[in-house]
């Protein structure tokens, strides 16, 4: 071979090294827990009895969801230009980071496979191949199914689609976002906004998605970060989220989730 020929070779060689990219997935999130609380009963009201006497009552009371977990807090970190030993060429701290929160029951969430989940997908998992990420699902877990898994009557007043829904009671959808390079345009996924400041809701803020990952034929859940917004506390927060768990009944086993981020 002559050096000319070599030249080629070695140039041919660095432009198909150099053009061989891969998206950028989701990682695993420290999770440190600060605090976790429940909604205190209200103390009982009494009313006289006296024999003879038919009262009518008007009774209002609250109950805890058996339902749902929330998670709400603060997210922090970097993005990095690192090695696969974990060796930085180069990172940038975040003061404001942007992106997603996931939490899944999976720990080993297949970031290439994420749709929207479809209340009315076929059930079936036979042809989950064909489905094509980034959209929405056709086939595998619906509605039915997912609320079977905890225990939700179809009913329930904080069932799966009284929560989240491709726009809720004021209209509200969730925005465009990225997962693992894959685009979900405004509104095209079921989603839900949680309360910030005083009970309200805002169409920008505290956004989270139900997602699909097909591969393990389980949802996923997304939360949209914001930055540093008042939350249904008062407080500042990066998100706000509900996850199901299923306390229905004689039920009280906990159910593990695993957390991801993708900052951007």
């Amino acid at each position: 071979m002559g050096k000319g020929e070599k030249y080629v070779v070695i140039l041919l060689l660095m432009m198909f090294s150099i053009s061989f990219a891969y998206a950028v997935s989701p990682s695993g999130g420290d999770v440190s827990i600060i605090s976790s609380s429940r909604a205190t009963p209200d103390e009982p009201t009494s009313v006289q009895a006296q024999a003879g006497n038919v009262t009518q009552l008007n009774v209002n009371g609250v109950s805890t969801t058996q339902s749902w977990q929330g998670y709400f807090g603060n997210v922090t970190g970097k993005i990095i230009l690192d090695d696969s030993a974990g060796n930085s060429l180069y990172n940038w701290d975040l003061a404001s980071p942007e992106g997603e929160i996931y939490a899944s029951t999976s720990n080993s969430v297949d970031w290439s496979a994420i749709q929207c989940f479809n209340f009315t997908a076929d059930g079936s998992t036979a042809d989950l191949t064909n489905d094509k990420p980034g959209e929405t699902s056709l086939h595998g877990l619906n509605l039915e199914q997912l609320e079977s898994l905890f225990g939700i009557d179809p009913d329930s007043v904080d069932g799966v689609d009284e929560t989240f829904g491709l726009a809720d009671e004021n209209g509200y959808k969730h925005s465009l976002f990225y997962t693992n390079s894959l685009e979900f345009s405004a509104g095209e996924c079921p989603s839900s906004h949680l309360l910030g400041n005083g009970g309200a809701k805002n169409d920008s803020s505290f956004e989270e998605v139900l997602l699909y990952d097909k591969t393990n034929d389980l949802p996923l859940f997304a939360s949209l970060l914001d930055d540093s917004t008042l939350g249904f506390d008062g407080r500042n927060h990066d998100f706000e989220m509900l996850v199901l768990e299923d306390g229905h009944g004689t039920d009280t086993d906990t159910t593990e989730y695993f957390f991801y981020v993708e900052l951007q």
